[in-house]
């Protein structure tokens, strides 16, 4: 149990810290400090979050991660379902913190949804969201699946990379999807705006579901096979 409320309460921060900041400050790549200020604080909460929970529960706090790791002998089943429901929990009550912070306060939401992710940045395509999405997250899951390894001794260094690593996957990935590569961090602001009357996030949500659960199972094949001792 205390592993599924370490986990929750770490999605909770990402969300309050990493789409907090994105309401705040917004996410134009034209603009440029929002956008950069966004991809520093989503990977920031990584770092702190890793040397805070990591101990207890790896520091997952996204459900592609926790798919990854499951499917490569980390975790049991029923931790993966734990963890997934955790997580989303914790998107969800970290999506209403900043509702009751915004709205109480007037604060003017820069995103229009509690930085929910979008296409816009894509022309609305589909295709190229996904593309984006199953890419990043690739990436980002085959450098937990490295740096995390027994046999690669990262030791104290691994949530340092994992943090600049996620940082590195917002810099691209803003602009364009608004990046998730994680289906918890979109499934709560999705949810809570729409609750909120605005619609248009939920309608491509599947998106940062498929996309990103997707990216880690690939991540997980490929690293097992390249790590193979066969």
């Amino acid at each position: 149990m205390k592993k599924y409320i370490a986990e929750f309460i770490g999605t909770a921060v990402l969300v309050i810290l990493g789409c907090g900041t994105a309401m705040l400050v917004g996410c134009d790549a034209a603009a440029g400090g929002g956008y950069i200020l966004t991809a520093l604080a989503f990977g920031l909460v990584i770092v702190g979050m890793a040397y805070c929970i990591g101990n207890i529960s790896g520091c997952h706090i996204n459900p592609a991660v926790s798919l990854g790791v499951w499917m490569s002998g980390g975790m049991s089943g029923k931790d993966f379902v734990g963890y997934i429901i955790a997580q989303c929990l914790g998107a969800f009550a970290g999506t209403g913190i900043l509702a009751a912070i915004f709205t109480a306060g007037g604060v003017t939401d820069m995103t229009g949804g509690f930085g929910s992710n979008g296409l816009a940045g894509v022309n609305g395509s589909i295709v190229s969201g996904l593309i984006v999405e199953v890419v990043l997250t690739f990436i980002f899951v085959l450098t937990i699946l490295g740096v995390t390894d027994k046999k690669a001794n990262h030791g104290s260094f691994a949530g340092i990379v994992i943090g600049l690593t996620l940082t590195l996957v917002h810099i691209l990935g803003i602009g364009l999807t608004g990046t998730s590569v994680n289906p918890a961090r979109s499934l709560g602001p999705a949810v809570v705006a729409a609750i909120t009357g605005n619609t248009a996030p939920i309608a491509c949500l599947w998106v940062f579901i498929v996309g990103p659960f997707a990216g880690a199972a690939l991540a997980a094949v490929v690293y097992k096979a390249l790590n193979s001792e066969k």
